[in-house]
């Protein structure tokens, strides 16, 4: 069983940067492809960035692409969140997939954190 844990939410001025924190525990994170989704009030579970088990490969949606890094480390994974904008207020949650490589669909993750609130204010 893996546990994952999102830290480093909260509220910040468009333009603004947030580094989210997931911290892993259960089972060595280099076991798992990782994640970073965000959902918006009324909205569906959006891919937002990912990282394959290795840390060779990172895929990101198109509308983070340029702005938001996903990193790995020991039992870590990073979102580091630079220029924010309105349009990125959402509960961002951190996921664990067994696969080997990069996933973007929510189904093939196996274990999420509760999620950690992001307000981006105008």
């Amino acid at each position: 069983q893996v546990q994952l844990v999102e830290s480093g939410g909260g509220l910040v001025q468009a333009g603004g940067s947030l580094r989210l924190s997931c911290t892993v525990s259960g089972r060595t994170v280099s076991n798992y492809a990782m994640g970073w989704f965000r959902q918006a009030p009324g909205k569906e579970r959006d891919f937002v960035a990912g990282i394959s088990r290795s840390a060779s490969n990172t895929r990101y949606a198109d509308s983070v692409k340029g702005r938001f890094t996903i990193s790995r480390d020991k039992n870590m994974v990073y979102l580091q969140m630079n220029r924010l904008e309105p349009e990125d207020t959402a509960v961002y949650y951190c996921a664990a997939s067994m696969r080997l490589l990069v996933q973007i669909v929510p189904a093939e993750f196996n274990f999420w954190g509760q999620g950690t609130q992001v307000f981006v204010s105008s």
